[in-house]
């Protein structure tokens, strides 16, 4: 990953860093982090602000997606009925051993497309292989799909 370059801003990095950090972190308007910032004794613009969001922001965001722990190789996938604006829903959820939420997708059917959806989505993202899965949803997959079907899936993601 290339280093983040702070050439030729009048501010010091980690001034930058906290006012981006502000911004995005905190949902704040950019007035308010500007009014943040010159409590701290910082005179700056909130416009100035919004170039270092829209400089700095992606790469911030890129460097903290890669910092984040990889999901373990058990997963567990649940679901359950849920009623989303009156009508009865079906949510699937796949869930690592450490309690990471690795995916969530809601359908109105439970069949074999959205748990495909789901197998389908959670492997593409991950590229980790097929996981040792566990659960009520693990094994409703495995009734509704063919281990051929589950071939096929695998090899074309990959």
């Amino acid at each position: 990953m290339k280093p983040i370059s702070y050439a030729r801003l009048h501010y010091p990095p980690s001034i930058v860093q906290h006012a981006v950090w502000l911004y995005l972190r905190f949902n704040l308007s950019l007035r308010d982090v500007e009014d943040l910032l010159a409590e701290r004794g910082l005179d700056l613009s909130y416009e100035t602000v919004r170039r270092w969001v829209a400089r700095f922001g992606q790469a911030y965001a890129r460097r903290l997606r890669a910092m984040r722990p990889r999901p373990c190789d058990t997963w567990h996938l649940d679901e359950v009925f849920v009623s989303i604006g009156g009508r009865m829903m079906y949510l699937w959820r796949a869930v690592d051993a450490e309690g990471e939420v690795l995916d969530v997708l809601v359908q109105k059917r439970r069949d074999k497309r959205a748990a495909l959806k789901l197998m389908r989505r959670l492997l593409r993202g991950f590229r980790t292989g097929f996981p040792q899965s566990s659960g009520i949803a693990f094994e409703v997959f495995q009734r509704l799909t063919s281990v051929r079907k589950i071939v096929l899936l695998l090899i074309s993601i990959s």
